[in-house]
């Protein structure tokens, strides 16, 4: 019987089983707690999947890794609002943080696994499953070693998906504190399952969300000199910041502002009297990310002054860049090579995707490194699509990458 099974966690009758990449290269310890319990990060990734919880709602997930660390004789303590935990494994003074999201997306999954998701139109399609499993998993193996050379502090952290982010619920909730370096990981599709992307320097972009509510006093198509043209106010917002934004901005900063909604009237004669503009500001440079509110500000108002429309601009400043620190992102890319050899570690791009580990590193050195999920056959299923999954043989894998990096960051 599994530590899974004794708390009857695992719904859908699936054995897992999967290889363990890399048995026999870490300590005995390691190789021993994943000699057994293999088999269970691959069930509580399972369980998981097949029950997801939108952001802030992660009880039942809470819940499920408070149970096993206290059964190994841990004290998680969960955050204020109920959702999301923090646990000290070791002593003494030195800290390094290891870091898991909690959350899942408002998406209807469409996989077909037998363990797929039992929740109407929510799903793991992000892989924050297996970032849980991951660091479950490195947490019991850590509390299985004699000693450990310092303190590892766990981060079950709740809201990732939601701007900006649950990261700043565990800061503000005491998550940093004497922490001097830490750890992530995500999954990659894009990456094969035993292969560690990691770079030096932003790893993310910085992402803000733009609401621009317009109003008009409105009136008849026909006489549109007597009335304010909302309708031509948010053509003109819609083609024209993004180009004017081009010439504001250095253009290696990789600054780009994206329209996702555009809402105004119904009938084709009638100019509205409310509209709608929602979107995305991203940008890859961090320095850039500190002027965006002040710049579209501007722009907004230089863009509709001539019209006559009414205006409120909400820009909604989301999460920093995530920017990996070099000795940080060092001791991720030797923990890969510490595995499976000098092939597992391997570059990456920057993404323009927004991650809030970016705030962890307001406060502290460390880095993310991205896990590969890809079987080596088939498609590459992208997350955030419907047909998201990858290949568990990651799941040990992760473990030992994030025990590795902690030990080392411990004795560094």
């Amino acid at each position: 019987m599994t530590l899974l099974d004794a708390h009857n966690d695992l719904l859908p009758p699936v054995e897992p089983v999967v290889a363990d990449l890399g048995a026999g290269s870490g300590p005995a310890w390691l190789d021993a707690w994943l000699g057994t319990h293999r088999s269970d990060v691959v069930a509580w990734r399972r369980s998981l999947h097949s029950v997801p919880e939108l952001a802030r709602s992660e009880h039942r997930t809470t819940a499920m890794i408070k149970r096993h660390l206290m059964a190994a004789g841990l004290e998680p303590r969960t955050l204020p609002g109920g959702t999301g935990l923090v646990c000290d494994i070791g002593y003494g003074e030195r800290c390094v943080a290891l870091r898991a999201d909690l959350d899942a997306l408002p998406l209807q999954e469409d996989t077909g696994l037998p363990f797929a998701s039992t929740v109407d139109g929510v799903s793991h399609a992000c892989g924050h499953d297996a970032h849980t499993s991951i660091l479950l998993g490195a947490a019991l193996a850590l509390a299985s070693a004699p000693s450990l050379p310092g303190r590892v502090r766990l981060i079950f952290q709740p809201a990732e998906e939601l701007q900006p982010g649950g990261a700043l619920d565990m800061v503000a909730d005491g998550a940093m504190e004497g922490v001097e370096r830490a750890f992530a990981l995500h999954c990659d599709p894009r990456l094969e399952v035993g292969k560690l992307g990691t770079r030096v320097g932003p790893i993310t972009s910085a992402c803000d969300v733009l609401e621009i509510r317009l109003t008009s006093p409105g009136g008849h198509t026909s006489r549109p000199h007597l009335t304010a043209d909302l309708v031509e106010a948010m053509g003109l917002l819609i083609t024209q910041l993004p180009l004017l934004l081009t010439r504001q901005v250095d253009p290696r900063s990789g600054t780009v502002l994206v329209w996702g909604a555009a809402h105004a009237g119904e009938a084709a004669n009638a100019i509205p009297q409310h509209g709608l503009l929602r979107g995305t500001l991203r940008t890859a440079d961090h320095a850039t990310w500190n002027e965006l509110e002040d710049k579209m500000r501007s722009l907004v108002a230089a863009v509709l002054a001539p019209l006559g429309v009414g205006y409120v601009l909400d820009h909604v400043r989301g999460v920093p860049p995530v920017v990996n620190e070099a000795v940080s992102a060092g001791m991720l890319a030797d923990a890969a090579v510490a595995v499976l050899g000098p092939d597992a570690s391997t570059s990456t791009e920057q993404s323009s995707g927004g991650e809030d580990f970016a705030w962890y590193l307001e406060h502290t050195d460390g880095a993310m490194a991205r896990l590969g999920v890809w079987s080596g056959v088939g498609p590459m299923r992208d997350i955030h699509q419907p047909t998201f999954d990858l290949d568990e043989r990651a799941l040990p894998f992760g473990v030992r990458v994030m025990v590795n990096a902690a030990l080392a960051a411990l004795t560094h």
